[in-house]
């Protein structure tokens, strides 16, 4: 098996674990190639059993054919990850050195036991459905889609915005407020959630719209089918706006006209045994446990 090993930096206390993953990856037979300036960083502090290729860009993904792409680190690693496997269909396993991790589900203590399915063949993929953008002034490159979530926001400590927003070319609101959040139910964890949104599970085929500090409290998240088309047009008392897919920024103002649509092709995730998505809520939110004594 061919896998990838990505990361965005290497912390001193990760160490020993990466240090553990790159030896079962040798002992395990995997042929492993790292993304370039990852390995630079790394390459003091490692010591390789086996040799190991590099990794550059999106284009080796049409050059080699990789198995797998590991990330090291948290969710945001696993969105920017997402920017380089592109539509390649190339799945994401994520083990988790970050904090919270609702897309990076192997926790690092279970480096062993993953590694060891993996060689065997023991796991499965699922497919999370993401968002397109669409713009009248083109932005983010060749990459205008995102996994978790696209945001309208207003720039710093200017004043709230108005963002009139459309359904299928249907008028459905005007929200004064700090911004706008169009989630999908992998995004419905992240930003959403923290603004009110609910929690919807993956595959359900639904957006979620959530407004960001609206000036009318009646003014509620909502899900709809993501066959829908959400269209937008902004303006407010500021020249410059932010729209935003995951962790991804671009300057816009009020010349800009925006839609987002479901994204036409998904992101592969590994699925392991014992790791369900109820588990992963349970786990990451503390339900179920009573802390009132801790």
């Amino acid at each position: 098996m061919q896998v990838v090993i990505y990361s965005q930096l290497l912390k001193s206390e990760d160490i020993p674990h990466v240090q553990q993953l790159f030896d079962l990856l040798a002992t395990e037979g995997f042929s492993t190639y790292v993304y370039g300036p990852y390995l630079e960083e790394i390459r003091p502090h490692i010591v390789f059993k086996r040799d190991v290729g590099i990794f550059e860009s999106h284009i080796d993904f049409r050059l080699k054919r990789f198995d797998m792409l590991i990330t090291l680190g948290g969710d945001g690693t696993i969105l920017k990850a997402a920017t380089l496997i592109r539509d390649s269909g190339i799945p994401i396993l994520g083990i988790n050195l970050g904090r919270l991790g609702f897309l990076a589900r192997v926790e690092k203590t279970k480096l062993e036991d993953t590694l060891r399915l993996l060689a065997r063949g023991r796991f499965e993929t699922e497919t999370r459905d993401m968002i397109y953008l669409e713009s009248n002034i083109p932005l983010f490159n060749e990459t205008p889609y995102a996994l978790n979530d696209f945001t309208l926001l207003k720039r710093d400590t200017s004043s709230m915005i108005t963002i009139h927003t459309y359904i299928n070319g249907a008028y459905l609101n005007s929200y004064w407020a700090d911004g706008i959040i169009v989630a999908t139910p992998t995004g419905s964890t992240g930003y959403s959630l923290s603004c009110g949104g609910p929690i919807v599970f993956p595959g359900s085929g639904n957006f979620v719209i959530t407004p960001v500090a609206p000036h009318n409290l009646n003014v509620r998240p909502i899900v709809i089918s993501d066959d829908s088309v959400v269209s937008f047009e902004i303006e407010g008392r500021a020249e410059n706006f932010l729209c935003t897919l995951d962790s991804r920024f671009e300057t816009i103002t009020s010349a800009h006209s925006l839609a987002v649509r479901k994204n036409a092709f998904g992101l592969n995730l590994v699925k392991l045994a014992g790791i369900t998505f109820m588990d992963t809520l349970r786990s990451k939110l503390a339900w179920g446990e009573d802390r009132r004594n801790h």
